[in-house]
């Protein structure tokens, strides 16, 4: 084998390496048992912002651009209710405030508040929950994970791993994210 052809040999192994830390490095870490949730949400004073419609590419995959904040939010339809959330791959679970649950039909009593989460703006009690379908774009999950989150304590609804691992992939790649079930 010439030098040339050994070359280019050693060129695209490197580029298959390189492609699969890189789809490592987008997964979502593997299921650990945590004793408590994590969401991170934006700062009070961020800007209002719209949520973008999902492009649907055909069957099962959705591409979403970044918005004016640099966040991907979109619209998704949770328990048959449309609803604006931002994808936040630092929270574990999808989250919504109680507005947003009892608009859905989910009113936690006092007491369901039982699980302890550290937001940026501290920590609170949630209540655990499980949605019965999310739906953006052409992609529909059933029985997604959650947490009812006190609306003081989440400005926006999360769209988090317990949602996004159960996808085929999602990678972020040219202001856009690209989610495939």
């Amino acid at each position: 084998m010439n030098s040339n052809a050994l070359l280019i040999v050693a060129a695209v192994g490197i580029a298959g390496v390189a492609s699969q830390v890189t789809s490592r490095l987008d997964a979502p870490p593997p299921n650990k048992p945590a004793a408590t949730a994590k969401i991170a949400t934006a700062p009070k004073a961020a800007p209002a912002r719209s949520s973008t419609q999902p492009v649907s590419l055909g069957g099962r995959k959705v591409v979403v651009e970044r918005d004016r904040r640099g966040h991907y939010a979109v619209e998704a339809t949770i328990n048959g209710r449309r609803m604006d959330v931002m994808v936040d791959t630092g929270a574990s679970v999808v989250a919504v405030n109680e507005r947003s649950a009892s608009r859905m039909g989910i009113n936690p009593a006092p007491s369901a508040f039982t699980s302890e989460v550290r937001t940026a703006n501290g920590t609170v009690r949630a209540a655990r929950v499980t949605f019965d379908e999310i739906e953006i774009g052409g992609i529909h999950l059933r029985d997604v994970t959650g947490l009812v989150v006190p609306d003081k304590a989440l400005d926006e609804n999360l769209l988090g791993l317990s949602f996004l691992s159960r996808l085929r992939r999602y990678e972020f790649a040219d202001s856009r994210l690209v989610m495939e079930q």
